[in-house]
């Protein structure tokens, strides 16, 4: 007789965590359907068996069952880097562009409280915050008479798409310290590695996230998150690398600002052998790889062609485009940072957030007539900053603008890029962001000709285009 279909939901609102990842786990032994094994059990149960396999045995995949939604509030942005440094978990924050900063929303550091700097400090803070809020206004009006209506577009529409527009602009000034919130949905296994990263950090609040991140998810998943703790290996790298980086450290490259450091240079050419090689029944893939490096370039356009055809707008690029690898440097505003860092399939390495690179100047706080309070905010933030490093470079960051400059390290394959491209360069995307994805997008159409054609980017806008239209300086000290 043939058994029926069954899917349904293991609740949350029913079951805890811990109990559905068991649930889950003893169907690898056990013929009973996944309910009746849930029924069977209870917390102490679940336990019991979370210490003797998940942490006896190591069994670690079993805590990725147990799924936390965590809520993080007024927590500076600086701190919210390390909350986000893990790749398996979801998260949503407080957006720089859509919301409007109170001048008082800032974190004070814990190590600065009986410093010589805690004074200058909350005076830098506040007045970055007080020109983010001065520029606002101005912006607005520059942009009134600058931003077109949209077809059909009401007066009322009009001024509501105004704010968000300015507020694109002077966010330049908000620094790391600026509080916000942020929601996360992880897994157990995740959360514990996540809670060794954060108490091991070396500021004293992404410790103290850590420590109340640990117990907030003990609630939920006592077993399984049991152990997380400082990670030794963790804390003394830092300060071994740190001192040998320091060595050769001291040299600024300021003509290039994204550099492709290398590609699979035949990754055209495995990519179309890898599809064909799905397709096929036999045959190997250097049988089709061999194919495929046979086509003349003609050949191998309409090959890509048939495989682009049907393609529709909200069709993903095959997971074949991930057989070509490449590798990139790329120096962009802290801005721009906070959103490249979401993009976490890609392995990315950024060095610490400084005021050695310089900021952006974006055009409307020129055109608007701000330059003057933007640049001696900005100037305030670099020279505090270099007296407050010379204590403590880590904390010191917390007094970076978004518009100062931060060196990235990436590496992504031509599936995350057409993904990249698709969302970032979008006209509806911040210009910080629609810069990179630009320079991404030329980057792969130079290496990449037959698939860069199939990016998809706004018609008309160029990387040219976006920076002539909306910075007067990318690199202002």
């Amino acid at each position: 007789m043939t058994k029926q279909r069954r899917i349904y939901l293991l609740s949350p609102k029913d079951y805890s965590p811990e109990t559905i990842a068991v649930a889950f786990a003893k169907t690898s032994r056990s013929p009973l359907p996944f309910d009746t094994i849930a029924a069977e059990l209870n917390d102490e149960s679940s336990a019991r068996f979370h210490e003797k396999w998940v942490v006896g045995y190591g069994h670690g995949s079993v805590a990725e069952h147990a799924v936390l939604h965590l809520a993080f509030e007024n927590v500076s942005r600086l701190a919210i880097e390390t909350i986000e440094a893990n790749r398996l978990a979801s998260y949503t924050e407080k957006s720089t562009r859509y919301q409007v900063w109170d001048e008082d929303a800032f974190y004070m550091p814990d190590e600065l409280l009986d410093s010589p700097y805690a004074d200058n400090y909350a005076k830098l803070c506040r007045n970055l915050f007080e020109t983010y809020l001065k520029c606002i206004p101005p912006v607005k009006s520059w942009l009134r008479e600058t931003l077109p209506h949209n077809k059909g577009e009401s007066d009322a529409a009009y001024e509501r798409r105004l704010e968000p527009a300015a507020v694109d602009i002077t966010r330049f000034l908000l620094p790391a310290a600026s509080l916000a919130n942020v929601g996360m949905t992880i897994n157990a296994r995740a959360l514990e590695y996540a809670i060794c990263k954060l108490l091991s950090s070396p500021l004293a609040e992404v410790r103290a996230i850590g420590e109340r991140l640990r117990e907030v998810g003990q609630l939920e998943t006592p077993t399984l998150i049991k152990y997380a703790a400082r990670n030794d290996y963790l804390e003394s790298l830092e300060q071994k690398m740190s001192q040998r980086a320091g060595i050769v450290d001291k040299f600024v490259n300021e003509e290039q600002d994204f550099t492709l450091l290398d590609w699979d240079k035949d990754g055209q050419e495995r990519i179309l052998a890898a599809i064909l090689f799905r397709y096929g029944h036999q045959a190997d893939f250097q049988t089709f790889y061999d194919y495929v490096a046979g086509l003349s370039e003609k050949g191998k356009m309409e090959l890509l062609a048939e495989i682009m055809a049907n393609k529709g707008p909200f069709d993903q690029p095959l997971r074949e485009f991930e057989y070509a690898q490449m590798s990139f440097e790329a120096v962009m505003d802290q801005g721009a940072y906070f959103e490249f860092k979401r993009h976490r399939m890609m392995t990315q390495t950024v060095q610490p957030l400084t005021a050695s690179l310089g900021f952006a100047v974006p055009k409307g706080i020129v055109a608007s007539g701000c330059e003057g309070d933007y640049f001696d905010a900005m100037r305030q933030a670099a020279a505090l900053y270099q007296q407050v490093s010379a204590w403590n470079p880590h904390v010191a960051s917390y007094m970076i603008p978004n518009g100062f400059n931060r060196r990235v390290l990436f590496s992504l394959n031509l599936r995350q890029a057409f993904h990249f491209c698709r969302l970032r360069a979008a006209e509806n995307a911040h210009f910080s962001i629609r810069r990179v994805a630009h320079q991404l997008a030329e980057a792969i159409q130079q290496v990449y000709p037959l698939f860069g054609a199939y990016l998809e980017l706004p018609e008309g806008i160029t990387l040219a285009s976006i920076e002539n239209e909306y910075f007067s300086s990318l690199n202002a000290n």
